[in-house]
Protein backbone atom coordinates (compact mmCIF):
# COMPACT_ATOMS: atom_id res chain seq x y z
CA UNK A 1 0.00 0.00 0.00
CA UNK A 2 3.28 2.57 1.19
CA UNK A 3 4.52 1.18 -2.53
CA UNK A 4 1.27 2.27 -3.83
CA UNK A 5 1.03 5.42 -2.30
CA UNK A 6 4.43 6.79 -3.73
CA UNK A 7 4.12 6.03 -6.98
CA UNK A 8 0.41 7.74 -7.19
CA UNK A 9 2.35 11.25 -6.15
CA UNK A 10 5.41 10.75 -8.38
CA UNK A 11 5.38 13.04 -11.50
CA UNK A 12 4.83 11.49 -14.48
CA UNK A 13 8.23 11.47 -16.84
CA UNK A 14 7.81 14.04 -19.52
CA UNK A 15 8.77 13.22 -22.95
CA UNK A 16 10.55 15.51 -25.17
CA UNK A 17 8.82 16.86 -28.10
CA UNK A 18 9.29 15.85 -31.57
CA UNK A 19 7.83 16.64 -35.11
CA UNK A 20 5.76 19.22 -35.79
CA UNK A 21 4.73 19.87 -31.86
CA UNK A 22 8.36 20.88 -31.44
CA UNK A 23 8.45 23.37 -34.04
CA UNK A 24 5.28 25.16 -32.92
CA UNK A 25 6.70 25.38 -29.19
CA UNK A 26 9.80 26.49 -30.32
CA UNK A 27 7.90 29.66 -32.54
CA UNK A 28 5.80 30.05 -29.19
CA UNK A 29 9.16 30.78 -27.21
CA UNK A 30 10.70 32.74 -29.76
CA UNK A 31 7.81 35.28 -29.49
CA UNK A 32 7.42 35.58 -26.22
CA UNK A 33 11.11 36.55 -26.08
CA UNK A 34 10.82 39.15 -28.92
CA UNK A 35 7.52 40.49 -26.89
CA UNK A 36 9.08 40.38 -23.58
CA UNK A 37 12.03 42.12 -25.33
CA UNK A 38 10.11 45.52 -26.81
CA UNK A 39 8.05 45.43 -23.81
CA UNK A 40 11.71 46.35 -21.48
CA UNK A 41 13.53 47.64 -24.27
CA UNK A 42 10.49 50.04 -24.88
CA UNK A 43 11.97 54.02 -25.39
CA UNK A 44 15.61 52.35 -25.83
CA UNK A 45 15.77 52.29 -29.60
CA UNK A 46 18.41 54.40 -30.67
CA UNK A 47 17.35 57.87 -31.69
CA UNK A 48 18.37 59.04 -35.76
CA UNK A 49 21.56 61.07 -35.52
CA UNK A 50 21.42 64.32 -35.40
CA UNK A 51 21.70 66.13 -39.21
CA UNK A 52 25.44 67.77 -39.96
CA UNK A 53 25.91 71.02 -40.45
CA UNK A 54 26.20 71.00 -43.80
CA UNK A 55 22.64 68.58 -44.23
CA UNK A 56 21.32 71.90 -42.05
CA UNK A 57 22.18 74.65 -44.36
CA UNK A 58 21.32 72.10 -47.57
CA UNK A 59 18.24 71.94 -45.95
CA UNK A 60 17.53 75.17 -44.89
CA UNK A 61 18.04 76.53 -49.08
CA UNK A 62 16.15 74.25 -50.36
CA UNK A 63 13.50 75.91 -47.68
CA UNK A 64 14.62 79.17 -48.79
CA UNK A 65 13.85 78.60 -52.55
CA UNK A 66 10.24 76.45 -51.89
CA UNK A 67 9.34 79.71 -50.35
CA UNK A 68 10.22 81.94 -52.37
CA UNK A 69 8.64 79.59 -55.37
CA UNK A 70 5.38 80.15 -52.99
CA UNK A 71 5.95 83.78 -52.77
CA UNK A 72 5.89 84.00 -56.59
CA UNK A 73 2.01 81.61 -56.31
CA UNK A 74 0.90 84.16 -53.77
CA UNK A 75 2.29 86.70 -55.74
CA UNK A 76 -0.03 85.64 -58.64
CA UNK A 77 -3.31 84.82 -56.49
CA UNK A 78 -2.74 88.49 -55.08
CA UNK A 79 -3.20 90.12 -58.20
CA UNK A 80 -6.19 88.11 -59.65
CA UNK A 81 -7.94 88.90 -55.74
CA UNK A 82 -6.84 92.69 -56.45
CA UNK A 83 -8.44 91.87 -59.98
CA UNK A 84 -11.82 90.14 -58.68
CA UNK A 85 -12.43 93.18 -56.02
CA UNK A 86 -11.81 95.56 -59.04
CA UNK A 87 -14.05 94.16 -60.87
CA UNK A 88 -16.75 93.26 -57.89
CA UNK A 89 -16.63 96.91 -57.32
CA UNK A 90 -17.51 97.84 -60.56
CA UNK A 91 -20.56 95.53 -61.01
CA UNK A 92 -21.91 96.92 -57.86
CA UNK A 93 -21.49 100.09 -59.33
CA UNK A 94 -22.50 99.45 -62.28
CA UNK A 95 -25.86 97.71 -60.39
CA UNK A 96 -26.35 100.84 -58.69
CA UNK A 97 -26.63 103.06 -60.95
CA UNK A 98 -28.76 100.65 -62.91
CA UNK A 99 -31.06 100.68 -59.65
CA UNK A 100 -31.13 104.53 -59.95
CA UNK A 101 -32.55 104.37 -63.02
CA UNK A 102 -34.79 101.62 -62.52
CA UNK A 103 -36.57 103.81 -59.70
CA UNK A 104 -36.38 106.75 -62.07
CA UNK A 105 -38.29 105.09 -64.89
CA UNK A 106 -40.83 103.41 -62.03
CA UNK A 107 -41.50 107.12 -60.23
CA UNK A 108 -42.32 108.99 -63.75
CA UNK A 109 -44.46 105.84 -65.02
CA UNK A 110 -46.31 106.51 -61.50
CA UNK A 111 -46.63 110.40 -61.89
CA UNK A 112 -48.21 109.35 -65.74
CA UNK A 113 -50.19 107.00 -64.07
CA UNK A 114 -51.69 109.65 -61.44
CA UNK A 115 -52.53 112.59 -63.77
CA UNK A 116 -54.40 109.84 -66.29
CA UNK A 117 -55.88 108.77 -62.90
CA UNK A 118 -57.08 112.39 -62.16
CA UNK A 119 -58.28 113.53 -65.98
CA UNK A 120 -61.07 110.60 -65.89
CA UNK A 121 -60.48 110.19 -69.54
CA UNK A 122 -63.59 109.17 -71.37
CA UNK A 123 -64.23 106.64 -74.45
CA UNK A 124 -62.60 108.49 -77.40
CA UNK A 125 -65.72 108.32 -79.77
CA UNK A 126 -68.15 109.72 -76.88
CA UNK A 127 -65.81 112.49 -75.74
CA UNK A 128 -65.85 113.51 -79.78
CA UNK A 129 -69.83 113.52 -80.01
CA UNK A 130 -70.19 115.87 -76.61
CA UNK A 131 -67.51 118.07 -77.78
CA UNK A 132 -68.75 121.35 -78.70
CA UNK A 133 -65.60 122.15 -80.05
CA UNK A 134 -64.07 119.17 -82.38
CA UNK A 135 -61.30 121.12 -83.02
CA UNK A 136 -60.14 121.13 -79.58
CA UNK A 137 -60.83 117.56 -78.98
CA UNK A 138 -58.61 116.15 -81.36
CA UNK A 139 -55.79 118.02 -79.85
CA UNK A 140 -56.61 116.81 -76.62
CA UNK A 141 -56.61 113.14 -78.18
CA UNK A 142 -53.36 113.97 -80.00
CA UNK A 143 -51.43 114.68 -76.21
CA UNK A 144 -53.50 111.51 -75.09
CA UNK A 145 -51.50 109.29 -77.79
CA UNK A 146 -48.42 111.17 -77.31
CA UNK A 147 -48.81 109.97 -73.54
CA UNK A 148 -49.41 106.46 -74.12
CA UNK A 149 -46.41 106.31 -76.35
CA UNK A 150 -44.34 108.19 -73.27
CA UNK A 151 -45.89 105.13 -71.08
CA UNK A 152 -45.12 102.32 -73.50
CA UNK A 153 -41.48 103.89 -73.80
CA UNK A 154 -41.30 103.89 -69.65
CA UNK A 155 -42.68 100.62 -69.68
CA UNK A 156 -39.96 99.10 -72.04
CA UNK A 157 -37.53 101.02 -70.29
CA UNK A 158 -38.49 99.69 -66.87
CA UNK A 159 -37.81 95.90 -68.43
CA UNK A 160 -34.66 96.92 -69.92
CA UNK A 161 -33.60 98.14 -66.32
CA UNK A 162 -34.57 95.11 -64.35
CA UNK A 163 -33.20 92.49 -67.12
CA UNK A 164 -29.75 94.75 -66.98
CA UNK A 165 -29.62 94.55 -63.49
CA UNK A 166 -30.55 91.01 -62.90
CA UNK A 167 -27.74 90.38 -65.69
CA UNK A 168 -25.41 92.78 -63.44
CA UNK A 169 -26.42 90.68 -60.01
CA UNK A 170 -25.46 87.78 -62.02
CA UNK A 171 -22.31 88.87 -62.45
CA UNK A 172 -21.14 89.91 -59.26
CA UNK A 173 -21.93 86.80 -57.89
CA UNK A 174 -19.54 85.11 -60.01
CA UNK A 175 -17.11 87.36 -59.18
CA UNK A 176 -17.61 86.49 -55.47
CA UNK A 177 -17.36 83.34 -55.82
CA UNK A 178 -14.00 83.78 -57.95
CA UNK A 179 -13.09 86.27 -55.14
CA UNK A 180 -13.75 83.57 -52.60
CA UNK A 181 -11.41 81.14 -54.40
CA UNK A 182 -8.66 83.28 -54.96
CA UNK A 183 -8.60 84.57 -51.30
CA UNK A 184 -8.42 80.98 -50.43
CA UNK A 185 -5.62 80.24 -52.49
CA UNK A 186 -3.95 83.27 -50.90
CA UNK A 187 -4.40 81.66 -47.41
CA UNK A 188 -2.87 78.64 -48.83
CA UNK A 189 -0.04 79.91 -50.09
CA UNK A 190 0.70 81.99 -47.07
CA UNK A 191 0.72 79.57 -44.53
CA UNK A 192 3.18 77.86 -46.98
CA UNK A 193 5.17 80.61 -46.84
CA UNK A 194 5.71 81.01 -43.02
CA UNK A 195 5.85 77.46 -42.25
CA UNK A 196 8.83 76.93 -44.43
CA UNK A 197 10.67 80.19 -43.11
CA UNK A 198 9.49 78.54 -39.56
CA UNK A 199 11.16 75.39 -40.32
CA UNK A 200 14.47 77.46 -41.96
CA UNK A 201 14.77 79.41 -38.91
CA UNK A 202 14.44 76.41 -36.64
CA UNK A 203 17.26 74.38 -38.51
CA UNK A 204 19.28 77.63 -38.01
CA UNK A 205 19.01 78.01 -34.81
CA UNK A 206 20.42 74.25 -34.34
CA UNK A 207 23.70 75.63 -35.80
CA UNK A 208 26.46 76.77 -34.06
CA UNK A 209 27.38 80.68 -34.20
CA UNK A 210 30.01 80.01 -36.39
CA UNK A 211 28.26 77.39 -38.70
CA UNK A 212 25.40 79.98 -38.88
CA UNK A 213 28.11 82.74 -39.65
CA UNK A 214 29.66 80.27 -42.45
CA UNK A 215 26.11 79.44 -43.55
CA UNK A 216 25.42 82.85 -44.37
CA UNK A 217 28.51 83.60 -45.64
CA UNK A 218 28.14 80.44 -48.46
CA UNK A 219 24.62 81.92 -49.07
CA UNK A 220 25.74 85.54 -49.72
CA UNK A 221 28.50 84.06 -52.00
CA UNK A 222 25.50 82.44 -54.26
CA UNK A 223 23.48 85.21 -54.20
CA UNK A 224 26.28 88.03 -54.90
CA UNK A 225 28.38 88.76 -52.11
CA UNK A 226 28.46 90.43 -48.52
CA UNK A 227 25.92 93.08 -48.05
CA UNK A 228 25.04 96.63 -49.13
CA UNK A 229 28.24 98.16 -48.20
CA UNK A 230 30.15 95.65 -50.02
CA UNK A 231 27.34 96.12 -53.04
CA UNK A 232 27.91 99.67 -53.13
CA UNK A 233 31.86 99.29 -53.00
CA UNK A 234 31.58 96.38 -56.05
CA UNK A 235 29.70 98.88 -58.17
CA UNK A 236 32.15 102.36 -57.36
CA UNK A 237 35.16 99.65 -58.70
CA UNK A 238 33.68 98.83 -61.85
CA UNK A 239 29.85 100.58 -62.53
CA UNK A 240 27.43 99.47 -64.34
CA UNK A 241 27.20 99.27 -68.66
CA UNK A 242 25.31 103.05 -69.21
CA UNK A 243 21.65 102.03 -70.79
CA UNK A 244 21.35 102.91 -74.22
CA UNK A 245 16.93 103.47 -73.32
CA UNK A 246 16.08 106.15 -71.29
CA UNK A 247 13.52 104.41 -69.37
CA UNK A 248 15.96 101.36 -68.77
CA UNK A 249 18.33 103.90 -66.93
CA UNK A 250 15.21 104.98 -65.09
CA UNK A 251 14.99 101.81 -63.69
CA UNK A 252 18.27 100.97 -62.91
CA UNK A 253 18.36 103.97 -61.36
CA UNK A 254 15.48 102.90 -59.27
CA UNK A 255 17.17 99.89 -58.78
CA UNK A 256 20.24 101.30 -56.98
CA UNK A 257 18.79 103.47 -55.24
CA UNK A 258 16.59 100.09 -53.46
CA UNK A 259 20.08 98.40 -52.71
CA UNK A 260 20.30 98.03 -48.81
CA UNK A 261 16.34 97.54 -48.19
CA UNK A 262 15.24 94.28 -46.94
CA UNK A 263 13.77 91.44 -48.51
CA UNK A 264 10.08 90.51 -47.33
CA UNK A 265 7.56 88.20 -49.17
CA UNK A 266 5.16 90.13 -51.00
CA UNK A 267 6.35 93.34 -50.60
CA UNK A 268 6.49 95.82 -53.62
CA UNK A 269 8.58 99.04 -51.68
CA UNK A 270 9.19 101.42 -51.09
CA UNK A 271 10.54 100.43 -47.82
CA UNK A 272 11.12 96.11 -48.73
CA UNK A 273 11.09 93.76 -51.59
CA UNK A 274 10.95 90.35 -53.04
CA UNK A 275 12.48 89.91 -56.41
CA UNK A 276 9.44 90.48 -58.71
CA UNK A 277 8.09 93.40 -56.79
CA UNK A 278 11.46 94.90 -57.13
CA UNK A 279 11.72 94.77 -60.40
CA UNK A 280 7.88 95.72 -61.26
CA UNK A 281 8.76 99.04 -58.87
CA UNK A 282 11.87 99.74 -60.71
CA UNK A 283 10.60 99.76 -64.16
CA UNK A 284 7.41 101.35 -62.72
CA UNK A 285 9.53 104.22 -62.11
CA UNK A 286 10.08 104.67 -65.52
CA UNK A 287 6.84 104.47 -66.82
CA UNK A 288 6.53 100.88 -67.47
CA UNK A 289 3.63 98.64 -66.08
CA UNK A 290 4.60 95.11 -65.50
CA UNK A 291 2.80 91.85 -64.20
CA UNK A 292 3.63 90.89 -60.37
CA UNK A 293 4.93 87.66 -60.56
CA UNK A 294 8.29 86.37 -62.32
CA UNK A 295 6.15 83.92 -64.89
CA UNK A 296 4.34 86.24 -66.22
CA UNK A 297 7.27 89.01 -66.01
CA UNK A 298 9.30 86.81 -68.33
CA UNK A 299 6.54 87.05 -71.24
CA UNK A 300 5.84 91.01 -70.65
CA UNK A 301 8.74 91.99 -72.92
CA UNK A 302 11.06 90.23 -75.76
CA UNK A 303 12.87 87.13 -75.04
CA UNK A 304 16.09 87.55 -75.99
CA UNK A 305 19.82 84.87 -75.18
CA UNK A 306 22.14 85.52 -72.44
CA UNK A 307 24.62 87.00 -75.19
CA UNK A 308 22.55 90.20 -76.17
CA UNK A 309 22.17 91.28 -72.61
CA UNK A 310 22.11 94.91 -72.30
CA UNK A 311 21.23 97.09 -69.15
CA UNK A 312 17.74 96.93 -68.37
CA UNK A 313 16.96 93.76 -69.11
CA UNK A 314 15.09 91.14 -66.43
CA UNK A 315 16.93 87.93 -65.93
CA UNK A 316 15.30 85.13 -64.61
CA UNK A 317 16.57 81.71 -62.97
CA UNK A 318 15.79 78.24 -62.19
CA UNK A 319 13.62 75.87 -64.00
CA UNK A 320 10.42 77.53 -62.34
CA UNK A 321 10.93 81.18 -63.30
CA UNK A 322 10.90 81.58 -59.26
CA UNK A 323 13.59 84.62 -59.40
CA UNK A 324 14.45 87.61 -61.19
CA UNK A 325 16.98 90.78 -61.35
CA UNK A 326 17.57 93.44 -63.34
CA UNK A 327 20.56 93.47 -65.08
CA UNK A 328 22.81 96.17 -64.90
CA UNK A 329 26.00 95.09 -67.28
CA UNK A 330 29.12 93.58 -66.78
CA UNK A 331 27.19 90.07 -65.86
CA UNK A 332 25.58 92.19 -62.79
CA UNK A 333 22.30 92.56 -61.75
CA UNK A 334 20.04 94.04 -58.98
CA UNK A 335 18.07 91.91 -56.98
CA UNK A 336 16.59 91.27 -54.14
CA UNK A 337 17.53 87.50 -52.74
CA UNK A 338 15.78 85.98 -50.02
CA UNK A 339 14.78 86.41 -46.66
CA UNK A 340 17.51 88.15 -44.25
CA UNK A 341 19.71 89.31 -47.27
CA UNK A 342 19.03 93.06 -48.23
CA UNK A 343 18.83 94.13 -52.06
CA UNK A 344 22.43 93.86 -53.43
CA UNK A 345 24.26 93.19 -56.87
CA UNK A 346 25.19 90.02 -57.52
CA UNK A 347 26.67 87.83 -60.79
CA UNK A 348 24.37 86.13 -62.60
CA UNK A 349 26.09 83.60 -63.06
CA UNK A 350 25.69 81.94 -59.63
CA UNK A 351 22.33 80.95 -60.00
CA UNK A 352 20.45 78.42 -62.49
CA UNK A 353 19.85 81.10 -65.54
CA UNK A 354 16.48 80.39 -67.09
CA UNK A 355 15.95 83.38 -69.30
CA UNK A 356 15.82 87.09 -70.11
CA UNK A 357 13.31 89.99 -71.12
CA UNK A 358 13.65 92.97 -73.20
CA UNK A 359 11.15 95.48 -71.41
CA UNK A 360 12.11 98.50 -73.80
Amino acid sequence: MAAHRRSAHRKPKQRPLTGPAARTAATLALAGAATAGSVTGAGAAPAEPAPTASQVKAKVDRLYHDAEVATEKYNGAKEKADAATRNLDALTNEAARRTDRLNTARHALGSLATAQYRSGTLDPALQLALSSDPDAYLERASYLDRAGDRQTGLLRNIKRQVSRIAQVKARADEETERLAARRAELREHRTAIRDKLADARKLLDTLTAAERADFERSADARHGGGGPDRADRSTARSGPVPATDSRAGQAIAFAHGAIGKPYVWGATGPNAFDCSGLTQAAWKAAGVSLPRTTYTQINAGQRIPRSQLAPGDLVFFYSGISHVGLYIGNGQMIHAPRPGAPVRIAPIDQMPFAGATRVA
